[in-house]
């Protein structure tokens, strides 16, 4: 009877743990970790932050109490090391430097992304009063841009170097460029007092840049690119795969980010205004966020011709057949490009 009650028990310590393991395998993470680039590119994260939607459709999706947390960075090639380095669970980064990830994790930890996030121009000012185009750069001049080689203004300016110069000629302003965080850009150009006589920035920096007199635009994005997304947010299939939930909660709360930016525009210039501790009026933001230029959307936009242009010139490696090879299924049902 002993040795029967020894065996009940030991089997029903063995089921308890077998079932205590699994529960561990199936339990989703309790914190979720951003990291993001700086201005209005990246608007849907501030709103998430503010009015904490990741930790509310967490809760309605039965997940219980869910921490996010957002780590505000101003180059792109550092949200990638912190993405590969375990250290960040989604990035928010300019879509070439996104390509340049999936490109270098095809085959490994295959990071894709999790949607689009807006399409913007980004303008190339200078302080400069004789710069007219790219061709009256001279070696004396400095091009303030946030990541060199990889970020979304120094492959565009490749593209419009490209075109401006000849095939061959992309990299023909590259030794112009240094990497600065958008705000320390801004300041440069408009003190004048440093090397720095360019800056390829975006909104709403360029902006604030174009209020100076002294200041005068270069070049838009969008003449080289036509109206293509600026911004995406990604992460490894990995965390995907291990979270379900929690990245469907996760969609959620960037639909609902992106509709409080389309229906509520000035409650989306007061979050930003307040988490990047912004000195610039609320109308002139609001303007910039609802010019037509501008368009909030999950969906990408335009994104192949960056890759095309990327793997011509041996950026990267691989070529997307469509869009959707880029993306984690979760909005393959978007009508994006």
């Amino acid at each position: 009877m002993q040795d029967f009650i020894r065996r009940t028990l030991t089997a029903t310590v063995a089921i308890a743990a077998l079932a205590g393991l699994g529960a561990a395998a199936q339990a989703e993470t309790k914190e979720v970790r951003f990291g993001r680039q700086l201005g209005v590119g990246y608007l849907q994260l501030y709103v998430m932050e503010e009015l904490k939607l990741v930790e509310k459709h967490a809760r309605a999706a039965g997940l219980g109490e869910v921490k996010a947390s957002y780590k505000p960075v101003g180059a792109p090639a550092v949200l990638n090391d912190l993405l590969l380095g375990g250290n960040v669970d989604l990035i928010a980064a300019g879509t070439p430097p996104f390509i340049v990830l999936w490109d270098k994790t095809v085959g490994n930890i295959a990071v894709k992304g999790v949607s689009a996030l807006n399409s913007q121009p980004a303008f190339l000012n200078t302080n400069r009063p004789n710069v007219r185009s790219l061709k009256d750069f001279t070696d004396k001049d400095k091009i303030a841009l946030p990541s060199v080689r990889v970020s979304f203004q120094a492959i565009t300016l490749q593209m419009a170097a490209e075109k401006e110069f000849g095939v061959g000629q992309h990299t023909r302003l590259d030794h112009l460029t240094v990497s600065l965080a958008h705000p320390e850009g801004v300041a440069a150009l408009l003190s004048g007092a440093s090397e720095i006589t360019g800056h390829f920035t975006s909104p709403p920096f360029q902006y604030q840049e174009l209020e100076d007199p002294k200041i005068s635009r270069v070049i838009s994005s969008y003449d080289y690119t036509g109206k293509a997304s600026f911004s995406a947010l990604s992460a490894t299939t990995k965390f995907v795969q291990d979270n379900p939930k929690t990245y469907a909660a996760l969609l959620a709360a960037l639909k609902e980010a992106t509709d409080v930016i389309a229906k509520q525009p000035d409650e989306a210039v007061r979050i930003f205004i307040k988490i990047d501790n912004s000195k610039l009026p609320a109308d002139f933001l609001k303007k910039m966020i609802t010019d037509k230029d501008f368009s909030y959307s999950l969906a990408p936009e335009n994104l192949l011709k960056f890759t095309d242009f990327m793997q011509r010139t041996g950026t990267i490696r691989n070529k997307p057949a469509s869009w959707k090879d880029l993306f984690h299924p979760g909005i393959h049902d978007q009508a994006g490009s």
